[in-house]
């Protein structure tokens, strides 16, 4: 009996052990490599395992092309791979040096010993995922947003304004930091028991974790050391060890650089929480965080697989240093170069060439009657979300136009599209170094030699509304073709040289249409950016195409998929909703010589601020998303520059006459004709009165209809030579100069006198 008694409790334990071994194996999926890559890179057709297949975007390499100068090609669908690794902020000195907690042991660059993977590995709680390659988890989202208000949560808080919603990685407090929009979480007391937490929703294995302090113009808080916590169940919580004890990470040394800790093991679990254990000393405990993590398989979450983003378009979908952007735009030009150029506009003050694409079925000439359009890209370097979205828009219109979409192919021939991508490719240089989460709000911004691109234009809205307040229109200054005042084209004025070559690269192009892609907002800005008073920071300044602008804004804004959506979070301080997403610049904030009211003023192009995305530089893994978000704006904002009136004014010999000024009626803002005579009015669906008048010509007038259909309604002028200016022509022609008529009536007038006396 005794024997039997041995053999069942023998049976009885092998059983148990194999129950166990199935209920931790959802906590340790990690350790089957197979399993996990299935489910978390079969979302994404861009990241699914596929049969090798001929590459469909791959130009064959130039003869004496060099195996280190290899051309990249357009993908194929590519294998599941590692996300990108994080770069690390250099290590500062603290402000205010401060004493360590007993069993301290800071490890910025969250270095894995053996001790703290061992420690680590004690309490079976949360199960430790073990890899013998390390590899690092993109965000999950807080800075994107993609981790919601609701799934973070915090001890206490200040105030709403400062509750656990806005501890977001790179968040901005408005100027006046209210009760609703503040720059961070922050504790309601100052003790060891505070916390942030988020909840993953899901089983995630967590990799680091990235701190800011507040963000604010007044105030001086940040966390100099925290610990680290995770749970499966939000109470039952397991500390991340080193050694013996617990791990203490250091924080922060001032309130804007972030900085990477990365945990010694990866840690799985669904909920991850700061615990900040010493702060600035004058200040307060206030966070901003960004989580790194790897969300693990769940076949089961039917919520989760419904709800994730896919992309269909086999595109370049990664961050392009500025040689491979060259090296990319090489590639498109070689598979389609029968509707692409690259060119350049000039270069940086650093000296890289300011590339730029051209698209049409005939590149290198300006068709007449046929529209230009450009999209412009990365005037502030750290926004690079826009030439990101530029490239693969490039990519894409090559696609397409090969495969003979119908919709691309009339844009392509109706159109002349030029996508310049890098603006400021000095400042992308900078935050491309420091990479995606860790570069902060605004290294790489400005220029190499410190000026912000988007306001370095000239003033001409102060020189127009002065001579209108002093009713000198249009005698003195026009309202359209504003001359660029001489101490700004000096070579002592404080412009950029990438600033003196989009000038260039838009007197030289007849730009009817243009937008340039900004980032850290949801929203398009519409001319005019400067306020007309002087004492106000923000008014509305609407131009007197504003309804043709707003129209403009919300064809973008509208077929976004996040711009007009009532129920989304607002990226800082602003809620764009009232206007369907769009806003008056001016509105928002005052902006002296900014691109869109120099291109609105000084030349025929109207043109659009479109900020592209809460996050300014996204991960890697957010490109694909981000590119549904906003490639059918990208196109349908493209297609606008086909609205209004277009036509060529001629002589009666039939020939194009150049800077034919074209005027609508009730609309106090002209544009010109281009070299061939040809022009393009953007106007909304109406009946208008529009005149054609040029010097030495008389005037013509014709009523024009603008329909809701797509397609610029044709408005043809033929001008005739006045009177004055034929009998010029005349005399020019046979070496005389013309006859002063009132002259002449004064002599024969004496002459009959003499002749009476």
């Amino acid at each position: 009996m005794a024997r039997r008694g041995a053999a069942a409790l023998a049976l009885a334990l092998a059983l148990l052990a194999v129950v166990l071994a199935g209920v931790g194996a959802q906590g340790a999926a990690l350790q089957v490599p197979d399993y996990y890559v299935q489910e978390t890179w079969s979302r994404e057709p861009y990241y699914a395992r596929r049969e090798p297949k001929p590459e469909p975007f791959s130009p064959p390499l130039p003869a004496g092309t060099r195996d280190g100068e290899r051309e990249p090609r357009l993908p194929e669908p590519r294998p599941p791979k590692k996300a990108t690794k994080l770069k690390k902020a250099p290590k500062r000195d603290k402000l205010a040096p401060e004493t360590p907690p007993p069993g301290k042991n800071s490890n910025r660059k969250g270095m894995r010993t053996k001790s703290s993977e061992k420690a680590a590995n004690d309490d079976h709680s949360v199960p430790v995922a073990r890899d013998d390659v390390r590899e690092s988890c993109p965000p999950l989202g807080l800075e994107t947003l993609k981790i919601t208000d609701f799934q973070l949560h915090a001890s206490t808080s200040k105030r709403y304004g400062l509750g656990a919603h806005r501890g977001r990685l790179n968040i901005q407090a408005g100027i006046n930091e209210n009760d609703f929009y503040d720059g961070a979480w922050c504790a309601g007391r100052k003790d060891l028991r505070q916390w942030i937490e988020v909840d993953a929703r899901r089983l995630t294995k967590f990799t680091g974790v990235i701190t800011q302090g507040r963000n604010s113009l007044w105030l001086s808080d940040w966390v100099t050391s925290f610990k680290v916590m995770v749970s499966n169940d939000s109470h039952t919580w397991v500390t991340v060890k080193n050694g013996s004890g617990d791990m203490i990470f250091e924080g922060n040394s001032e309130k804007e650089i972030p900085v990477l800790n990365e945990l010694p093991v990866p840690m799985v679990a669904r909920y991850i929480r700061v615990n900040p254990q010493s702060w600035f000393d004058n200040g307060s405990i206030c966070m901003r965080l960004e989580i790194l993590g790897c969300p693990l398989p769940d076949p089961n979450n039917y919520y989760h697989r419904r709800n994730e983003m896919t992309t269909t378009d086999d595109l370049d979908f990664k961050h392009h240093s500025h040689k491979e952007m060259r090296q990319l735009m090489k590639a498109v030009n070689e598979m389609c170069p029968n509707i692409t150029r690259i060119y350049n506009i000039g270069k940086s003050h650093q000296g890289l060439k300011l590339y730029a694409v051209e698209i049409t079925d005939h590149p290198g000439e300006h068709e007449v009657g046929e529209p230009e359009f450009h999209y412009i890209a990365g005037a502030h370097g750290n926004e690079v979300l826009g030439r990101e979205l530029t490239l693969l828009l490039m990519q894409f219109l090559c696609q397409e136009y090969l495969a003979g979409n119908a919709r691309i192919v009339r844009l392509v021939e109706e159109t002349r599209i030029h996508i310049l991508p890098s603006l400021n490719p000095d400042g992308y240089e900078k935050a491309y170094e420091g990479g995606s989460e860790l570069g902060g709000w605004s290294l790489g911004r400005w220029t190499h030699d410190g000026i912000d691109i988007n306001n370095n234009f000239p003033d001409l809205n102060t020189l127009l509304w002065e001579a209108e307040d002093r009713q000198n229109i249009p005698r003195k200054v026009p309202n359209h073709y504003i001359a660029i005042p001489e101490w700004f084209l000096s070579e002592n004025a404080t412009v950029a040289v990438e600033t003196r070559a989009v000038i260039a690269w838009m007197e030289k192009i007849p730009f009817v249409l243009g937008g340039n892609l900004q980032g850290g907002e949801l929203v398009v800005a519409y001319p005019y950016d400067m306020v007309r008073s002087l004492w106000k920071t923000q008014e509305p300044s609407p131009t007197p195409d504003d309804h043709v602008f707003r129209w403009l804004a919300y064809s973008y804004a509208s077929t976004h998929r996040l711009m007009t959506d009532a129920r989304r979070r607002v990226c800082h301080t602003e809620d764009f909703q009232k206007e369907d997403g769009t806003v008056n610049g001016a509105s928002w904030h005052t902006v002296a010589g900014s691109l869109n009211d120099f291109s609105y003023l000084h030349t025929n192009c109207f043109e659009l601020s479109i900020y592209v995305g809460c996050d300014k530089f996204p991960h890697e893994s957010e490109l694909p998303e981000e590119w549904e978000n906003n490639r059918e704006s990208l196109i349908v904002f493209m297609e606008q520059v086909h609205r209004g009136i277009k036509g060529v004014v001629r002589d009666s010999h039939g020939r194009g006459i150049p800077n034919v000024i074209i005027s609508v009626e009730g609309i106090n803002h002209d544009i010109r004709t281009a070299s061939d005579g040809d022009y393009w009015r953007l106007l909304n669906p109406g009946e208008y009165v529009v005149t054609a008048k040029a010097e030495g010509f008389a005037s013509s007038t014709k009523n024009c209809m603008v329909g809701y259909d797509m397609g610029a309604t044709q408005c043809d002028f033929t001008l005739s030579k006045t009177n004055l200016a034929r009998i010029r022509e005349i005399m020019e022609k046979f070496g005389k100069q013309p006859i002063s008529l009132p002259a002449r009536r004064l002599k024969l007038r004496g002459r009959k006198r003499r002749q009476r006396g």
